[in-house]
């Protein structure tokens, strides 16, 4: 088939070739970004003691910030993602998708069972002399839950719920992130890997999706279409590409606006000489975690937005 034949052909017709490739790319990326993360926080001394310092800092003003924190945490449960997985389900089979119904299984699944298994069975926390928690808590569980929830509704909301969904997803997730800090529940890191598996199995839902854009209906005019992808005839790319844009670009500018300051104190933190005790030191490496894991969640979804538009986009679903 040639390329002018191909873009001939109606949404939901086209041929996947080069749609899966972003989903893969973005899983294999951040499957790295979880072994580097544990590698330069957990497995060395001067991570392990920046991240002490953060579990130090967040004593300061605890009791006031845990009446927040509690009840966001608290709704993180087995049956809030039982809840999800079956509400999201249903709205997938609602816009006749019945494969997005599955990926969202996947999803869900793959990255609580990934937390879980490289948490218990994978990833050993090595004593170097630092002291605190010496469990291996790395990645977070409670954020996993989280973020895989939020980014489950990014998957089966239609294009035009999509921008304000990852930003929902980034807020939400975020949320939950500092909220586990604040109860010196996790370490930054844990958090950020957190985030990070559940991207990597996004890519993969999301290669999944390009794979198998759908059911398909017959049409009309011409070949077989998905039927969603003749909602999207009337919908308007330009459009949906516009929010699109427009969410990442905000999401994006979110995320550098914490992640400035955050590398600022991860910078401060690391080159300061000695264990970091003093009140200072304690704030500066928690607030530079806090704002670690909020530029993680914004950046996350940003790339997820993207990810989710282009990957369906090429193969002409929605």
């Amino acid at each position: 088939m040639t390329r002018a034949q191909a873009a001939d052909q109606p949404p939901g017709t086209r041929r996947p070739h080069g749609a899966v490739a972003p989903g893969i790319l973005v899983a294999v990326i951040s499957a790295v970004g979880v072994w580097l993360t544990w590698r330069v926080f957990v497995d060395t001394w001067a991570g392990q003691r920046v991240e002490r310092a953060t579990l130090g800092g967040a004593k300061y003003g605890q009791n006031r910030l845990w009446q927040v924190a509690e009840p966001i945490l608290s709704v993180v449960s087995i049956g809030f993602i039982v809840v999800v997985v079956i509400v999201a389900a249903l709205v997938a089979m609602l816009r006749r998708r019945w494969m997005l119904a599955v990926q969202v299984a996947v999803l869900m699944a793959g990255a609580n069972l990934t937390t879980r298994v490289l948490k218990v069975f994978l990833i050993d926390r090595p004593e170097l002399g630092i002291g605190g928690p010496g469990a291996n808590t790395l990645p977070s569980g409670h954020t996993t839950a989280a973020a895989s929830v939020a980014a489950v509704v990014v998957l089966v909301v239609p294009p035009r719920a999509r921008p304000w969904a990852a930003g929902f997803g980034a807020v939400y997730t975020a949320a939950t992130g500092v909220s586990t800090l604040v109860g010196q529940w996790h370490r930054p890191s844990d958090v950020i890997a957190g985030v990070l598996v559940v991207l990597a199995w996004s890519g993969v839902a999301c290669a999944l999706v390009a794979w198998r854009p759908g059911a398909t209906i017959s049409s009309p005019t011409g070949p077989p279409m998905t039927a969603t992808a003749q909602l999207a005839l009337t919908a308007g790319p330009g459009r949906r590409s516009s929010g699109t844009r427009t969410g990442a670009v905000l999401l994006v500018l979110v995320g550098l606006a914490a992640l400035v300051p955050a590398a600022f104190a991860l910078h401060r933190s690391w080159t300061t000489v000695g264990l970091l005790s003093s009140r200072g030191e304690l704030l500066t490496a928690y607030a530079g975690g806090a704002l670690g894991v909020v530029a993680a969640s914004a950046l996350g979804f940003a790339i997820l937005l993207v990810l989710r538009h282009l990957t369906t986009a090429r193969v002409g679903a929605v």
